[in-house]
């Protein structure tokens, strides 16, 4: 089975669902997952709830509304809807219909804290007076102020902040286990960074898509010199600071594992698993120079597939093969292609009378 040649095939049985709601939570994983539902609407011809304008967020860190969305009109609904957002039930159901498939994905909230750190530390107040994630979890009242919560939302129970909850609230026994229950009864999926492989198993299963549908390449990720080691004290301090994020990543750990048991077993599962990324390294030997290694946005020959690189982070990209024939370059351009640049470019596809998405590293 190799080049394009499963493109087309593995589907599982029954209609594929296209109506889907992704709650894309930050540094957690989520532009890989919004890279697949782009693609999938790209090649099946679906609407997409885009920002509004010039914008490249659906009105985040306010809670959404629907009037953030492009073309959003009464009665009309969108068939996917992925891009960052404060969640805002009543305001989504505006843009989805009502048999949408909603989801979402988490991440051990020690790694997300380290990752949004660097990643936002030149706009994050707190962050940006803070001289190391160290420092700052040793004593993070000394830079974090509460009444500041939408330029902090980076900086405290991110995850929590992005399922609309307050993220400065009392850990109250009630109040955790009320919000847990309440994002169980939206959500029909939580997918989980650490075991991301095994999230999109059971994603294709619950969403009837084929193999090669979730099949996916990292998307903004980073090098391994901007990731930092961090010790023992300091992950506990994390844990507790945001011990919200921290009660709902367990749960929902927890939730999916029990999941994967029932639906798959144990056996099936690795299977499944491994079907996944034998399919990605035949991918990444077809599509990606070098062996498919990311590379630095420096050493990326294409300006449109460099990633935005921002604060103190250093994004990879890919490289494709010289020489590929039309029909899988347009596969493995897609397969790659980083969010902002494929946000402008389903833009223009979905409304070709309106002004350009500006992507101002590019030089757009």
């Amino acid at each position: 089975m190799g080049g394009l040649q499963s493109l087309f095939g593995g589907q599982a049985k029954g209609p594929p669902v296209t109506n889907i709601m992704f709650l894309k939570t930050h540094k957690t994983a989520s532009s890989t997952v919004l890279n697949i539902l782009y693609r999938f609407a790209e090649t099946h011809n679906l609407s997409v709830a885009l920002p509004a304008g010039l914008h490249v967020h659906l009105g985040y860190p306010r809670l959404f509304l629907a009037r953030y969305v492009e073309g959003i009109q009464p009665q009309q609904h969108f068939n996917i809807m992925c891009n960052h957002l404060r969640f805002n039930l009543p305001e989504v159901q505006k843009v989805m219909p009502n048999n949408t498939f909603y989801f979402s994905i988490l991440r051990n909230p020690v790694f997300q804290l380290e990752s949004s750190f660097i990643y936002y530390k030149t706009y994050t107040p707190a962050f940006l007076r803070a001289p190391s994630l160290d420092a700052f979890l040793a004593s993070p009242r000394t830079f974090y102020n509460d009444s500041r919560l939408l330029k902090n939302v980076y900086a405290k129970n991110n995850m929590w902040f992005d399922f609309g909850f307050d993220p400065n609230a009392p850990r109250k026994e009630g109040y955790v286990r009320a919000r847990i229950a309440e994002v169980e009864r939206r959500f029909q999926l939580v997918l989980i960074a650490e075991h991301l492989d095994e999230s999109l198993v059971l994603l294709r299963r619950r969403l009837r898509w084929a193999l090669d549908d979730v099949v996916a390449f990292r998307i903004n990720s980073r090098s391994a010199r901007s990731v930092t080691r961090l010790a023992p004290k300091t992950r506990e301090r994390a844990r507790s600071w945001c011990a919200l994020d921290w009660r709902l990543y367990e749960h929902f750990n927890r939730t999916l594992w029990r999941q994967l048991h029932a639906e798959l077993g144990p056996r099936r599962l690795r299977g499944e698993v491994e079907r996944l990324r034998a399919r990605r390294r035949e991918l990444a030997t077809l599509c990606l120079q070098d062996g498919g290694a990311p590379k630095n946005h420096t050493q990326i020959r294409d300006p449109r597939l460099r990633p935005y690189q921002p604060g103190r982070a250093d994004i990879l990209g890919y490289n494709l093969r010289p020489g590929l024939d039309n029909k899988t370059l347009r596969v493995c351009e897609r397969l790659v292609m980083p969010e902002l640049q494929y946000m402008a470019r389903l833009y223009a596809l979905q409304f070709p009378e309106k002004p350009r998405k500006n992507i101002p590293f590019l030089g757009a």
